[in-house]
């Protein structure tokens, strides 16, 4: 049997997933209801976590954050079968991830971090990616049940804490991303570049072959041989900032970049390469 605690959006899906292969799953949500809900797809609902969790072999969690995992767990324990395996889909801080690896061993439990890049739709069709880490020998004996959860279960090595710090690396790519896209729409708007021809610029720029390019520059260290000079770039970002103010727009993420180019500047690295922005000259 399995117990799944947190069931919003992604959790409920997951749940559903479980059920229709055939799994006996036992939930619980803070907010009763949305747990409740599930019992309509084959589910059995608690009030307490610690009653979801009795006869588990295996509990997932799928909350918030740190706080709410801590909290979780605390609620849940006296109702943990001794060697039951805790794996936790939510995005935490990676100190966190691996104290409670360790906090949890203490006590005679396993505690796996396992979080996803996955959307609600993917949890309930197995799709998109799963993360891993910690216990190899624990991590072999999830891999069918874990796999089956998702289409690619990433397994990142010994570290108790590496899925934690590699899911949060691509949250900032999609948050920066994000930010970057917007201020493309704003600078596009204030350029009367309508919005439906910017796909094309991207076809042309080819997104990730850039910045696989600008991430190889920046591990070569050659910052001063220059393919386009920083004190350029702070220049178009200039004319950037400069055309979006002139329409009444405000752009999201250059000022800041543009704000770190005027100190490396002010430091002397105007003509050196602009991936200069990604390397503390200092360090």
């Amino acid at each position: 049997m399995i117990s799944f605690l947190g069931t919003g959006l992604l959790g409920a899906n997951f749940t559903r997933a479980l059920l229709k292969k055939g799994e006996k799953v036992q939930v619980w949500n803070r907010t009763a209801a949305r747990a409740s809900l599930l019992e309509a797809d084959g589910a059995k609902a608690f009030d307490r976590a610690a009653d979801a969790v009795k006869g588990a072999a295996r509990v997932h969690i799928a909350v918030s954050d740190d706080k709410a995992v801590d909290e979780v767990l605390r609620q849940a324990e006296e109702g943990l079968s001794r060697g039951v395996i805790i794996v936790d889909h939510t995005t935490t801080s990676a100190p966190g991830a691996a104290g409670r690896s360790a906090y949890w061993k203490e006590k005679g439990f396993i505690y796996m971090h396992a979080p996803v890049f996955m959307g609600p739709v993917n949890a309930l069709e197995g799709t998109g990616t799963m993360m891993i880490s910690g216990d190899q020998e624990v991590i072999r004996s999830l891999e069918p049940a874990l796999s089956a959860m998702t289409g690619k279960l990433w397994n990142l090595g010994e570290r108790p804490d590496k899925a934690a710090a590699i899911k949060l690396l691509g949250n900032l790519f999609h948050i920066t991303l994000m930010g970057g896209i917007t201020d493309l729409l704003t600078l596009a708007g204030s350029l009367d570049v309508p919005a439906s021809e910017l796909g094309a610029l991207l076809d042309l720029l080819n997104p990730g072959a850039v910045a696989r390019a600008r991430l190889k520059k920046i591990s070569s260290d050659t910052f001063d041989q220059p393919s386009w000079e920083l004190a350029m770039s702070r220049k178009d970002a200039r004319l950037m900032t400069e055309q979006s103010q002139a329409t009444h727009n405000t752009l999201a993420v250059i000022p800041a970049v543009a704000a770190k180019m005027d100190r490396l500047i002010d430091q002397g690295y105007g003509h050196y390469d602009w991936t200069v922005l990604a390397k503390d000259p200092g360090a």
